[in-house]
């Protein structure tokens, strides 16, 4: 009720009585006053990821302007001249930024996705050391093996003769978060269990990415705001949800502090095992670090490997070719890191899906600073890309 009556406020409603928007609008998008693109983003809001790509591949430069309500404009590129220049030749210009900060502190707090500047350094300064070579090999060796031939192979292998039908997406997502618990923590969740456990942590999850998301979304920040002030709407589930997900993660923490505590109970030297140790003790700042890597490690996983399987069963010819590489790279001792570096076709199937459907379609930085792009468009300090 509240956002309708804001909206009312903002005489959106007329203008789509007026205009009528449809899904299909014609690209660039018509902007109107005030309210800039909005009635296309609107009309589009089930399907931004293509709406935005196809405005992008209309630009004769691959970038385009947004023009979002009350001057909130974006730039978005697909041209990887400029997607080099934002994210690598010019890094320190392009910041996650205060408006990005705002809409996820709720969730990740000050975590490395969430932070710039010396804060980032410092997460991933010590986060590298856990993706070192020889990290990564004792993690595929180890953990995703025994998560592998212990927990996910048993349960297709069950449901395949059972004729069972399997929420694939929901089984690679417990998967994923075993795998990264146990990597970063060195924490088993057993998410991935025959009994498939209903996991409240998930769901909330779920729930807070989706209502952070949608706080990108909305016509002013204003009404997110004013929704989280009174503790209403989604605003009041998030909140809930925020409450359970760091429930979980001060679980985690507290169990690791405590085995930093009796190092000879300490088994490897994981993510969170570094930063304790590092006399970083304090609560907030931990509890951050677990919901980043939860929030890295297993949707993006998770929704690569969905999308690919459900390539492949699209393309059997494509099946075959993998499987065929596959059985003919296989070691006689079972060892797959190695071999899985001379998986060309595998490795190329992997990059066309992840091509295809990106796992992170969308990442946004903000200018400190006026700046042109190599493509010769000018950017305005403070404007998010």
């Amino acid at each position: 009720m509240l956002e309708a009556l804001l909206l009312c406020s903002f005489i959106l409603p007329l203008l789509f009585i007026f205009f009528r928007p449809k899904s299909d609008a014609k690209l660039p998008p018509r902007s109107y006053p005030l309210i800039g693109n909005y009635h296309s983003i609107y009309a589009n809001r089930h399907r931004l990821i293509q709406w935005t790509s196809d405005a992008v591949h209309n630009s004769p430069t691959l970038t385009a302007f947004l023009r979002r309500p009350f001057g909130q404009n974006r730039v978005i590129t697909g041209n990887p001249a400029v997607v080099e220049h934002i994210l690598k030749s010019n890094f320190s210009t392009y910041q996650k930024g205060l408006n990005s900060h705002n809409i996820l502190f709720d969730l990740l707090g000050d975590g490395i996705f969430n932070v710039d500047g010396d804060q980032w350094k410092l997460q991933r300064q010590l986060s590298s050391h856990v993706f070192s070579t020889k990290s990564l090999r004792h993690f595929v060796e180890h953990v995703v093996d025994t998560e592998l031939n212990e927990r996910l192979l048993p349960m297709l292998t069950t449901a395949a003769a059972n004729d069972t039908v399997v929420d694939l997406q929901d089984v690679l997502q417990r998967f994923a978060f075993d795998n990264i618990c146990k990597m970063a923590f060195d924490y088993d969740p057993a998410c991935l269990t025959p009994s498939l456990p209903h996991a409240t942590f998930a769901v909330a999850f779920e729930d807070a990415i989706r209502i952070s998301t949608e706080r990108f979304h909305t016509i002013t920040p204003l009404i997110w705001k004013i929704k989280r002030v009174l503790n209403i709407g989604s605003e009041k589930r998030l909140k809930e949800a925020v409450s359970e997900i760091r429930q979980f993660a001060l679980k985690i923490m507290n169990e690791k502090k405590q085995e930093v505590d009796d190092t000879s109970s300490i088994k490897t030297v994981d993510l969170l095992s570094r930063f304790v140790s590092s006399g970083h003790t304090d609560e907030n700042f931990i509890t951050d670090i677990v919901i980043s890597y939860i929030f890295a490690g297993r949707d993006t996983t998770s929704a690569a490997l969905t999308w690919f399987f459900w390539l492949l069963w699209k393309n059997p010819a494509v099946e075959s070719e993998i499987v065929k590489e596959i059985n003919g790279k296989l070691a006689a001792d079972g060892s797959v890191y190695d071999e899985v570096k001379e998986m060309v076709y595998t490795h190329a199937s992997l990059c066309e899906s992840m091509r295809l459907y990106p796992p992170v379609p969308v990442d946004g930085k903000t200018a400190t600073v006026d700046d042109v792009l190599p493509d010769g468009n000018v950017v305005k300090k403070g404007i998010i890309v």
